[in-house]
């Protein structure tokens, strides 16, 4: 490859990274505007009144609101993907696998309840937009394959083997999650112990012992 052409291919990554950078600046100052009203009560021109960018400016990074929502949860669900995965590299013992687990679903209900509102908020929208549809399987596979990690791993510590499917174990804990987030959203301060005891039950029930 010519010279020129290493120097080309350089200043084009450069400049891609610096766009991207750009947008998770912005997405990161849009995230506790969106989580707090919503997709139905939310436009571009009402994020940037609740941040320091314009709209011309997010206009620029993004095409739409929805390309923006979506960014968002993307975001913060890879985060999340990424703090579970250290929980199970993490675990020496299957205890210590489900403590971690259960400790760090609790506190995410409470410490990121409002992002947590929007993904189930986005997720819901997606039954009737067909605009948003391809990002939420997509972002749910990711969730899915998580806990997948998780209860596989913990069935290896426990020298057992998980009986429900990957999509059925998803379910069961997502379901669990989103009922315990309306109950601290409605303000049960139960909302967290209970959330963490009851994933345990439904992590020893996916991986009985002797199974």
């Amino acid at each position: 490859m010519a010279v020129a052409d290493r120097q080309g291919e350089r200043i084009t990554r450069r400049q891609v990274d610096k766009f991207e950078e750009r947008r998770r600046e912005l997405a990161g100052a849009a995230l506790q505007t969106l989580s707090e009203l919503g997709y139905a009560r939310t436009s571009l021109r009402e994020i940037a009144q609740n941040s320091s960018f314009s709209h011309g400016v997010l206009h620029y990074y993004f095409r739409d609101k929805v390309d923006l929502i979506t960014y968002c949860v993307r975001q913060y669900k890879a985060d999340c993907v990424r703090r579970y995965d250290r929980i199970v590299t993490d675990s020496d013992t299957a205890g210590d696998l489900r403590a971690g687990f259960t400790a760090g679903l609790a506190e995410t209900l409470v410490e990121d309840a409002a992002v947590h509102r929007l993904w189930y908020d986005l997720r819901s929208q997606a039954l009737f937009e067909e605009s948003f549809r391809a990002d939420v399987l997509e972002i749910d596979a990711t969730l899915q394959d998580m806990i997948w990690r998780i209860v596989t791993r913990y069935a290896e510590l426990s020298d057992a083997r998980v009986s429900p499917s990957p999509a059925a174990t998803y379910a069961m804990l997502d379901g669990l999650f989103q009922q315990q987030l309306l109950h601290h959203l409605a303000g049960d301060e139960e909302a967290r112990t209970r959330l963490a005891h009851d994933a345990g039950t439904l992590l020893a029930l996916a991986v009985p012992e002797g199974g």
